[in-house]
């Protein structure tokens, strides 16, 4: 049986992942290719970290 604070994890993997393939689908858009190279390496970091903080959710879950 699911803890809450178990849930509450699955549950913020589940949104940040949702949120991970949104930004990696913006990266294909017309907007994304218009923006600074400086913001376009930002977004890349942000999805980077996002990636990595999904991977550590994703530990933690397997733990339970």
């Amino acid at each position: 049986m699911t803890e809450p604070h178990q849930k509450r994890v699955i549950d913020e993997k589940t949104e940040l992942d949702d949120k991970l393939t949104k930004l990696i689908g913006f990266f294909d858009t017309g907007i994304f290719k218009g923006l600074s190279e400086d913001e376009q390496r930002r977004l890349h970091e942000q999805s980077d970290h996002m990636t990595n903080y999904s991977a550590v959710l994703g530990a933690r879950i397997s733990a339970f």
